[in-house]
């Protein structure tokens, strides 16, 4: 067999190229099983959004009754008003009254609110059911105070009576008397319009004088 004759060098690069060639292939082949027994991470995929993670997983309350702290379960109180809406010596305006008071249970307290759609404070609450049956009451507690007759004291309470409350013998506060020593107002902010007790807890503490309109009478 015959050797070409090459210039001087170059059989010795040849013969490292051929070297360097042969490495590669070595290195190559000796990281085929490695890469099989360890594939590339597959590109994870993208987390689902906050908003559908929350929204799968929210469990919706079951609906709150009308909170009354400092009186009876809604539904006693609601029985006893009834009853006392049916009274025989209930007039057909008190009766109305109550029923008007009553549909606003719930409603949220705002200061300076007058109507349904804007929430009520106190008077505002007061003056809106006596404006339905077309009795128009001065717009703050303590004018409303000087409105009817004075009522002598609490067990002479009848039901439509308004009541007021406050201070050092200042009214800042003002309900609707509904029988079985309970009244119905919007108490404050954070609140709804609600029933409390005119016997015990804090209004009973609270509680100043009473007013009775002519047509309640």
């Amino acid at each position: 067999m015959k050797t070409a004759n090459l210039p001087h060098g170059h059989s010795a690069l040849r013969v490292r190229s051929g070297f360097r060639i042969f490495l590669v292939l070595a290195l190559a082949a000796c990281s085929l099983p490695a890469l099989a027994m360890n594939p590339p991470a597959a590109k994870p995929e993208a987390a689902p959004s906050a908003t559908v993670t929350a929204a799968a997983s929210v469990t919706l309350p079951a609906p709150a009754s009308i909170a009354t702290p400092d009186t009876a379960p809604l539904a006693a109180q609601l029985e006893a008003l009834q009853q006392a809406k049916d009274a025989p010596g209930s007039s057909s305006v008190v009766k109305t009254v109550l029923q008007r008071a009553f549909a606003l249970l719930g409603t949220p307290y705002r200061w300076g609110g007058s109507s349904p759609e804007n929430g009520f404070d106190c008077s505002g609450l007061v003056g809106y059911v006596f404006r339905t049956i077309g009795i128009d009451l001065p717009r703050v507690s303590r004018s409303m105070a000087n409105e009817g007759t004075r009522v002598d004291s609490r067990e002479a309470l009848t039901e439509g009576d308004l009541v007021f409350f406050g201070r050092r013998g200042h009214v800042d506060h003002v309900g609707i008397y509904i029988g079985n020593g309970q009244f119905l107002h919007a108490p404050r902010t954070g609140r709804d319009v609600t029933v409390s007790s005119l016997t015990s807890g804090y209004w009973s503490q609270k509680y100043l004088e009473a007013r009775r309109l002519a047509a309640g009478s």
